[in-house]
């Protein structure tokens, strides 16, 4: 099964010049999903994986998927404010200006082994703020893993050393 055939590509969303890949119909399809997977933890069967984390939001829908094929715990890394314990945070930059995301303090223990997933690896600014957060909680980061990567963005390039895996790139 071919899943980019289950990518639709909205123009100019959410603003002129953006072609926006839109992942819903992959979600609205149970075999899509089950092939998306696959492809996902493929190469991750023989490690040991301890926590993945989900980067909000659309990490959330493959990473708690990939966490419960992989026997590993699920991990929610969030905008300010959203999570109810006390966190740490990281913040990255935007095309204009900065954001941040936050992690729980206790949401990893020192040595444990990191699938960190989103769906969609762009400029690599977010990914970046969440190897920080894992690294300062003393995580190994296994792989950073996505749905999709938009290579002519170069986000590769700021999440070096780590390995990087996305079954689409673009």
């Amino acid at each position: 099964m071919n899943i980019e055939n289950y990518i639709r590509e909205i123009q100019d969303f959410p603003k002129p010049g953006i072609a926006f890949k839109d992942i819903t119909p992959l979600l609205a399809d149970p075999n899509a999903v089950k092939a998306c997977l696959d492809l996902l933890i493929n190469n991750l069967r023989n490690e040991k994986i301890d926590k993945v984390i989900g980067v909000e939001s659309r990490g959330f829908f493959f990473g708690t998927l990939l966490a419960n094929e992989l026997n590993a715990g699920f991990v929610p890394v969030r905008k300010p404010d959203k999570l109810p314990y006390k966190t740490f945070s990281a913040s990255y930059e935007l095309e204009y200006g900065t954001d941040t995301l936050e992690i729980h303090i206790d949401a990893i223990t020192k040595g444990e082994r990191v699938i960190i997933h989103d769906d969609v690896l762009a400029t690599g600014g977010t990914a970046k703020a969440v190897c920080e957060l894992v690294e300062k909680l003393g995580g190994i980061i296994v792989q950073c893993n996505f749905l999709m990567e938009l290579s002519f963005l170069n986000g590769r390039e700021k999440i070096k050393p780590f390995n990087v895996f996305a079954p689409l790139v673009y």
